[in-house]
């Protein structure tokens, strides 16, 4: 934590003001994981239909990326910032005033814009004000909003559902999301030249074919579908197995591990490169994708969990790190938005198609598809993330430089 203590007291405040207001998006977001699809259920929604709703999730994500991307870089950060938390704020307060599945599926893509729009602008603003040579250590430090949000808003929505029902815990989300519009509001972004900031969407979308955003975005895509598979499914796999778990817990251990792993890896990769702990993260989605298809107990799913907070709480930081090198300034948003499209498209597939799949062969058979799904990744970034075969899989075990990198660690390295 030196680094942070080496910025001047104007730029801490603002870091602190920022960390803040991540915290209380990512555990207003969090709240409702373990019950959302519960309450879904509740409403007359069968398996397939729990997955519709939960998938238009990334529906809205996925239409208003290429705006909110344009929008952050070209009038400026925190307008995105706020646009996100408006959106997590009220989000919550919707669920709560109706029971109809088409009025809930509208709510939830509106849900899904608060992470297009946060997670974004975040992340851009993060990166704006990193010195390059220590991008991956303040990346990893100030990403850990992320797992604390997701270890206190799961258990916080968990048990308030239990204790009191729905309603206390759709306010307690709306709450923490109204404190954090507060905390935004207070955010003094850093001036950057938009001078090449405009452009239209066909550009944006161009990007997306590009080599240094293609194999991250299609690696992201087929996470997404495990990553989608388990925050729809994880509450209803568990009841359909009979294991006595308070489903809360199992995103707490994901979320501690997520926390722990990245105290580490954002300083690591600045010396030894993205492309390592990529692939890292990547076998550890796997492994827990397939642990979650044998599980039959309720430690074996808090393990599963564990493990893929950590493979989440290295890959998102080192993607972000990874596009901030491949990236100018005043076209980070958009290289951040379009890169996380794979992301979103692979939540907005993962609910209804796993979803009418999960008819057929069941909760736990989807898991292992998406254990399946996980190693395709791993073998597509290992082969593929760089001009040829060898030095990709150079760059994926940490071996060879990003020959991508326009600025930052990775564009200084040579290969070893």
């Amino acid at each position: 934590m030196n680094l942070i203590f080496s910025f001047s007291p104007s730029l801490r405040k603002n870091l602190l003001i920022l960390f803040t207001a991540g915290l209380l998006f990512w555990s207003a977001l969090a709240a409702l994981l373990p019950t959302l699809p519960l309450y879904i259920r509740d409403r007359g929604a069968d398996s397939q239909a729990i997955g519709i709703v939960m998938g238009t999730f990334a529906i809205g994500l996925l239409i208003s990326r290429s705006w909110l991307a344009q929008l952050a870089d070209r009038k400026g950060r925190k307008l995105v910032l706020l646009i996100g938390m408006a959106a997590v704020a009220f989000a919550p307060i919707g669920y709560a005033l109706t029971d109809s599945i088409p009025l809930l599926m509208g709510i939830r893509a509106l849900h899904g814009l608060s992470i297009a729009a946060f997670a974004l602008a975040y992340s851009a603003l993060v990166v704006d004000f990193s010195p390059p040579a220590h991008r991956g250590e303040l990346i990893g430090y100030m990403s850990l909003v992320n797992p604390i949000g997701m270890a206190l808003g799961p258990a916080l929505g968990g048990y308030l559902h239990e204790w009191l029902g729905y309603l206390p815990m759709f306010a307690a989300a709306a709450g923490l999301g109204m404190i954090g519009l507060l905390c935004t509001a207070q955010v003094q972004e850093p001036t950057i030249d938009r001078t090449s900031a405009e452009t239209d969407s066909s550009q944006f979308w161009g990007l997306l074919i590009t080599p240094r955003v293609r194999i991250p975005a299609a690696v992201l895509l087929l996470i997404g579908l495990a990553f989608g598979t388990l925050s729809t499914f994880v509450p209803l796999f568990v009841q359909e197995a009979g294991v006595d778990l308070n489903v809360g817990l199992f995103y707490t251990a994901a979320a501690i591990a997520s926390f722990s792993i990245r105290l580490v890896t954002g300083r690591a990769s600045d010396r030894y490169g993205r492309g390592l702990f990529i692939s890292f993260s990547l076998i550890l989605y796997s492994l827990s994708m397939l642990l979650l298809w044998r599980a039959t107990s309720a430690t074996e799913f808090l393990l599963a969990g564990a493990i893929e907070g950590a493979g989440a709480g290295t890959l998102i930081p080192m993607m972000a790190a990874l596009m901030a090198d491949r990236a100018m300034p005043n076209e980070r948003g958009r290289i951040f938005g379009v890169c996380m499209v794979g992301f979103d498209l692979g939540i907005a597939i993962a609910g209804p198609v796993l979803g009418t799949v999960a008819i057929a062969i069941g909760y736990r058979g989807i898991f292992g598809l998406a254990g399946l799904l996980s190693m395709l990744a791993i073998v597509v970034f290992a082969t593929l993330s760089s001009k040829n075969l060898a030095h990709s899989f150079r760059f994926a075990i940490g071996r060879g430089r990003d020959i991508y990198a326009i600025n930052g660690p990775q564009a200084k390295r040579v290969d070893s």
